[in-house]
């Protein structure tokens, strides 16, 4: 599932200080890939769903408008119809959400499949006519000299809509983001409509959502920056000790982007932004992560050595534990009804086979080692005594370590739960449509269920009764706790597309002038009358009121923004001297602009997500299309460069430890072995704002 790049050069630098002068393109949109096909498919149905949409809408309408009883039947069969494609729309997404394996390595053959959460669809902005006629109403500059400016905007945007998996992908969000602020100043005034829609769509429902201002495109976009992360983290090849910590480190920084999103935008009207759907996604994400930390512990091998044993049981415990909260809370309201049933299902499942594990270590523990003298009881007992909460029947740490009965009985004990714990773990993957495609997950659960079966039978004694004793609880602790992680590269310093507008500190959307004036200085015994202040762009300070430039208009406070042919808007007092101080006597013409005091309306108010799904932007999103924009108004693009790189180099695949779904039988779990493990056998924190 390669991405293909596209390379754009545009003359301009990158925003981050390199040396390359061209933007990264995002993947080519028709290129056929798993990942692309699924982004296709999304966008198709959220353009169904916005028709369906649109239909139930005008049915509402005249149902409220008609007094026709026939009529009324009409309607009422036609919004049935309605809502049940609405229905049968929602599905088709649930199963995109759904498909997994697509987002997997490429070299994944032994492990169990993750999540990755799919990128938000959105539809083209044209900021073309809405620019120009800003530049030139606010600016009072020429728009069309910013036609290459606006088309760079536009491209990166675009290609911000299809991200290559990579760094590279990820380099992109982050410079159009970083971009987001410095257009919000220069463009978007508290007080004045621009006229430009961001349209997106909800990942989870399909539901457009519509604002005028850049609060929606900041938030989707960083988004799509935590999904674009969780995909990185699920195509890595968790068979490899570097391919884990990356996987790790990925699914960590999704967490952190999540729970900024969260802290930061408090009023996002689509439900998958809701805080309540954002703290699910950040549990999920960090449940992958911790996760990943018991395969890294696991992927070297794991010692057959009692203390070893128990060590991994615990970190199996907090992975189950993870999953278990996780599944909780994806099962409540208001989540329950919009949560894929396939996430949900898969919570449950990993929850049970975690478990398993644990118990399936303990038994290794209890019935393959027996204390002998060289052993060290003390760190034995610890050992034990810290992996339950309580020991049933009055018993102690030490008591089971020295009596090889109730090492036994607990042992076998702690094997059957394994086996319930991995039948459930069937049942529930069982009962899910979407769940049943994964072969390579039925085939793991089977071979772990098989592997406590042996374990079972080699210790059973026909002669000795069934003991029905309950296996207690396994504590679960980690030596290294998934944590979230905020990304440095959240924001990234950009160089500002509309710089040659004037430094942003002035000449900004919340600052308001007058129209430039030109004046004409000229110097009286080698003085002009005035004398100048302060950084790019320059103030007139300390004016002679009988200078002739003040009997020309020239006012105090007022800013130069040329001098003769030369733009001065970023030169600072020394430059603007130089091109002052060698005026003659007939004199130079400047320009400038003075400040009025605006008082700043109240900024428009966002849609807030109130119940179960957003309630202020439907109609807005039903009546706004922007295929009904007008061709002309586009700034043409540039031709662009195609450069294809398929890079999909198979890399050489470690054995691990964990049970896969290996069709040779050439892995150790799935050929009679005498016991379980052997060295070769078996193989975050605080967010800061």
């Amino acid at each position: 599932m390669t991405d293909a790049l596209l390379g754009l050069p545009n003359g301009i630098k990158d925003g981050g200080g390199g040396e390359r002068n061209y933007f990264k393109k995002g993947c080519n949109p028709f290129a056929q890939t798993g990942r692309s096909k699924l982004q296709n498919q999304r966008a198709s149905l959220n353009q169904q769903i916005i028709k369906q949409m649109r239909l139930r809408a005008g049915a509402e309408n005249l149902l409220k408008a008609s007094s026709n009883n026939k009529v009324k039947e009409m309607v009422l069969l036609e919004l049935s119809y309605c809502n049940s494609n609405l229905q049968l729309l929602m599905g088709q997404l649930e199963g995109l959400n759904s498909s997994v394996e697509v987002y997997q390595s490429s070299q994944e053959t032994a492990n169990i499949p993750l999540i990755a959460l799919g990128l938000k669809e959105t539809k083209e902005v044209d900021f073309s006519a809405p620019f120009k006629d800003y530049i030139l109403e606010h600016y009072n500059e020429d728009g069309r000299n910013y036609e290459e400016e606006i088309a760079d905007l536009m491209d990166l945007r675009q290609a911000c809509r299809t991200p290559s998996r990579n760094e590279e992908g990820m380099e992109l969000l982050t410079k159009y983001f970083s971009h987001l602020p410095l257009i919000e100043n220069r463009f978007f005034s508290p007080s004045r409509q621009t006229g430009i829609f961001f349209t997106w769509y909800d990942s989870f429902t399909g539901v457009p959502v519509c604002q005028q201002n850049l609060s929606l495109e900041k938030a989707s976009v960083l988004f799509n920056m935590a999904a674009l992360y969780s995909q990185i983290g699920t195509r890595c090849d968790r068979q490899t000790m570097g391919g884990l910590e990356e996987a790790i480190s990925c699914f960590q920084k999704a967490a952190g982007t999540l729970h900024y999103l969260k802290e930061t935008f408090t009023h996002t009207p689509s439900y998958d932004m809701s805080p309540a759907m954002l703290s699910m996604l950040i549990r999920m994400m960090i449940a992958q992560a911790q996760e990943c930390i018991f395969e890294r512990t696991a992927l070297p091998g794991v010692r057959n050595d009692f203390n070893t044993l128990l060590k991994m049981s615990q970190e199996a415990a907090k992975v189950s534990e993870i999953y278990d909260h996780v599944h909780q809370y994806m099962i409540q309201a208001p989540l329950k009804d919009n949560v894929p049933l396939f996430w949900s299902t898969m919570a449950q499942v990993k929850t049970n086979h975690y478990r398993a594990v644990a118990h399936y270590f303990v038994s290794s523990a209890l019935l393959d080692h027996q204390l002998g003298a060289r052993d060290d009881e003390d760190q034995q007992e610890k050992s034990l005594s810290q992996v339950y909460d309580h020991i049933p029947d009055g018993r102690t740490a030490l008591d089971i370590l020295r009596k090889r009965e109730e090492r036994e009985r607990i042992g076998k004990a702690h094997i059957r739960r394994a086996i319930l714990c991995h039948e459930e773990a069937l049942r529930v993957y069982s009962l899910c449509l979407h769940l049943n495609k994964l072969e390579v997950l039925q085939d793991i659960l089977r071979a772990s269920l098989q592997r406590s079966v042996e374990k079972s039978s080699e210790h059973e004694n026909e002669e000795e009764f069934t003991d029905y004793m309950e296996a207690p609880d396994i504590i679960s602790k980690t030596e290294h706790k998934a944590e979230m992680d905020v990304p440095v590269s959240t924001k990234v310093k950009v160089i500002d597309f509309f710089q040659r507008l004037g430094p942003l500190s002035v000449f900004s959307a919340k600052q308001q002038w007058t129209e430039p004036r030109t004046i004409h200085v000229s110097p009286e015994d080698r003085d002009l009358g005035f004398t100048l202040k302060g950084e790019p762009p320059v103030q007139v300070v300390s004016l002679d009121p009988l200078c002739a430039a003040a009997a020309d208009g020239l006012k105090e406070g007022d800013y130069i923004i040329a001098v003769g042919e030369t733009a001065c808007k970023w030169m600072g007092v020394g430059d603007v001297m130089r091109l002052l101080k060698d005026v003659d006597e007939e004199g130079i013409d400047i320009q400038v602009v003075s400040m009025m005091d605006s008082n700043s309306a109240m900024p428009t108010k966002s849609a807030t997500f109130s119940g179960n799904l957003p309630k202020t932007y439907s109609m807005i999103c039903l009546a706004h299309d922007e295929d009904k924009h007008p061709k002309a108004n586009k700034v043409s693009k540039k031709s662009s460069f195609l450069s294809w790189g398929i890079k999909n180099k198979l890399k050489s695949v470690s054995t691990l430890s964990l049970p896969t779904a290996d069709q040779s039988g050439s892995l150790p779990w799935n050929k009679p072995c005498p016991s379980f493990p052997s060295s070769s056998s078996y193989n975050n924190d605080s967010l800061h704002h």
